[in-house]
């Protein structure tokens, strides 16, 4: 019994980092990265940005990527992080 306890804890641990969805930012605005820097890394990254608004902690936006399929997105507005929810902010 111990051994199939011990081996969830692991199976639990390991799927940790897969459903974390990061947070939006909670400092201090001065402490944010520049609309301008995400949206030059977008367009690094084929990405045409239509428009990026501040929600909560976070930048989301909204643009097309390289085949022209819409994209809304959110990121931590102080470490400009991806999150898994692009509504992230407006929670």
């Amino acid at each position: 019994m111990k051994l199939f306890t011990a081996l969830t804890v692991l199976a639990v641990a390991a799927a940790g980092p897969a459903f974390a969805e990061g947070k939006c930012a909670t400092t201090a605005k001065s402490k944010w990265q520049p609309k301008s820097a995400l949206e030059s890394q977008l367009q690094a990254d084929g990405y045409k940005v239509k428009q990026i608004k501040v929600e909560g902690g976070c930048y989301e936006v909204y643009a097309t990527d390289k085949t022209g399929k819409r994209a809304n997105m959110a990121f931590n507005a102080e470490t400009l992080e991806k999150l898994d929810n692009a509504e992230a902010g407006e929670n």
